[in-house]
């Protein structure tokens, strides 16, 4: 393997699996269009949509469980909320990844770019001051958050992204989860979502495994520094961050499909 491709590949990773940590996402709303844009316009060799898709997939189960890893001692993982989300979001996403090399590579990309901007708009409304509430009284609707997260899993698994991206919007907008509390719990879902978006990638052979390695063992090194950097920001800022990632990255799709 060309060394100048291993190190594109690697900081690609890196620097998604770092966001993933700080922001309590899977990576994938950086990853995904930086693998589909960067190598071909370097002269590298040029991933499809499906190839990214499963990559991405594969790469977000380590991204997450080596954040969750880094936030286990803070407190702020919620179990019940784990649980009922992370259970309806594996269903979900290993439907959508099954179905998902049925469906044509501009349609992975609508598909990815309808989900990043209703992510954005999410982020961009106002937010009740949950931030204020103690950690042991945080409620939730149940019921809802199981919903949405089978919704958010079906749409994630067809494009490879676990859906980090959509579950910290629908945490912090819907269900009032306070912001250090969604980080952390995300990252849990986002990994029990990428089981089966990564069992539906590889069963359905859309992983190309050389450049998933190079982005697992980025995932390990960046996703504990991203998490570790992240208890020390204001809540703001991590939401501020998140916002014009998704929002960036929206417009940079559709601009492309359109």
């Amino acid at each position: 393997m060309d060394w100048t491709f291993f190190i594109i590949i690697f900081l690609i990773g890196f620097v998604g699996s770092f966001v993933s940590g700080l922001v309590g996402v899977g990576g994938s709303i950086i990853k995904y269009p930086m693998l589909l844009y960067i190598p071909p316009l370097l002269g590298m060799a040029t991933f499809t949509a499906h190839e990214v898709s499963g990559i991405s997939a594969i790469q977000v189960f380590f991204a997450s469980i080596a954040g969750v890893w880094a936030y286990r001692k803070g407190g702020f993982l919620k179990k019940d909320l784990i649980i009922y989300m992370g259970s309806a979001i594996l269903i979900g996403s290993l439907i959508g990844s099954l179905g998902s090399g049925a469906l044509s590579e501009n349609t992975v990309n609508i598909v990815y770019g309808t989900l990043a901007v209703i992510a954005a708009v999410m982020m961009f409304i106002p937010k009740k001051k949950v931030d204020d509430k103690p950690m042991h009284e945080v409620t939730f609707n149940k019921p809802l958050a199981m919903g949405l997260a089978l919704i958010v899993g079906i749409g994630s698994g067809i494009v490879g992204a676990a859906g980090g991206f959509l579950l910290v919007p629908i945490m912090l907008t819907v269900l009032h989860i306070p912001t250090r509390m969604t980080i952390a719990s995300s990252l849990a879902v986002t990994f029990i979502s990428s089981i089966g978006g990564t069992v539906g990638k590889i069963a359905t052979g859309q992983i190309e495994y050389k450049s998933a390695a190079i982005m697992i063992i980025a995932s390990i090194i960046a996703a504990p520094l991203g998490a570790k950097v992240s208890g020390k920001l204001n809540t703001k800022v991590l939401q501020l961050i998140l916002a014009v990632l998704i929002l960036a990255t929206a417009i940079k799709t559709w601009t492309d499909i359109l």
